[in-house]
């Protein structure tokens, strides 16, 4: 505890970076997966072969793609840079088929009323097919929100300031207490995250509680 609190303010600075290198990504990859997702819903074929591909692509080595990724991007671009991208493609990869489910989850017989009333594709996508996809969507981003964060800490092996440097830096010493810091602040994150997800799916979702009270 002593090493811990005479390091605190390092410790926070690594689970700032953390957070950043972790959540960022997994906007960026729901940002993505919508119009992939979409466009997979068109056909069988395209939405087979999408999902096969997007299921392959979370096949690369983690740490194979943050070695590789400085020479596609460039030695230039900030090993922050680096990670986001890794863990955006890793995002993509798996909330694509989440999204594509949660798509399908919403009832056709209430897609075609909206389009008997009058309603644009553009604004039944936004007012009916998103919003009743959400409770699938937040499933989906609470996977990849803790995968995230457990798959950031591969960045500290080649350098990359995270709480994976905890890690490294407890095991190169023979020093336990850092590395069991990183792995409880790591489990917190994780817990705080998708806790925040299930707040989020509540305060979008007000119909379900509605429906909760009135069943008998």
């Amino acid at each position: 505890m002593t090493w811990v609190a005479d390091n605190a303010s390092y410790i926070a600075q690594l689970t700032g970076l953390h957070l950043v290198q972790s959540v960022l990504p997994l906007f960026l990859g729901l940002i993505i997966s919508i119009p992939i997702a979409q466009f997979a819903r068109l056909s069988r074929p395209v939405s087979t072969v999408i999902l096969s591909a997007s299921s392959i692509l979370y096949t690369i080595p983690s740490l194979a793609l943050f070695i590789i990724l400085p020479v596609v991007l460039g030695t230039g671009v900030l090993e922050l840079t680096n990670v986001i991208v890794a863990l955006t493609i890793y995002a993509v990869a798996l909330l694509v088929r989440s999204c594509v489910d949660a798509f399908g989850s919403v009832d056709d017989s209430v897609r075609q009323a909206a389009v008997a009333v009058g309603y644009t594709p553009v604004r039944r996508f936004f007012t009916v097919d998103l919003p009743l996809s959400v409770p699938v969507l937040i499933a989906g981003l609470r996977v990849v929100s803790v995968s995230n964060i457990s798959l950031v800490s591969v960045g500290a092996v080649i350098g990359i300031p995270n709480l994976g440097l905890l890690f490294t830096d407890g095991l190169q010493r023979n020093f336990f207490t850092p590395l069991l810091a990183g792995i409880v602040i790591t489990l917190l994150l994780a817990l705080v995250m998708d806790a925040l997800l299930v707040l989020t799916e509540r305060a979008l979702t007000p119909w379900t509680r509605a429906d909760k009270a009135v069943r008998p």
